[in-house]
């Protein structure tokens, strides 16, 4: 199963979850049994077209998704999967 890596300001969404571990063959189906696990956290992933909302980026390993194929990324089950939320915020 791949590893799913929660950040703190979603495991609001996840019970306290840190860590989610589901068999998918790419980042979207790993995003997509998170979502249907957890129902409250899809609205922050996804956007109302079903896309990964443009604030939050995903990584396997070190690569960003956007870098491969995006949501259509293959995964491993030995992959860890990171959700980045865009952090905002601070003065000049």
């Amino acid at each position: 199963m791949a590893t799913l890596i929660i950040p703190t300001p979603l495991r609001k969404f996840t019970d306290g979850k840190s860590v989610f571990e589901a068999s998918a063959s790419d980042v979207r189906g790993l995003l997509n049994a998170l979502s249907t696990s957890h129902e409250g956290i899809q609205k922050h992933l996804f956007d109302d077209a079903g896309e990964l909302r443009s604030f939050i980026r995903v990584y396997v390993g070190d690569e960003d998704i956007n870098e491969l194929e995006g949501a259509d990324t293959k995964i491993e089950d030995r992959d860890e999967v990171s959700i980045i939320p865009a952090i905002a915020g601070g003065s000049k």
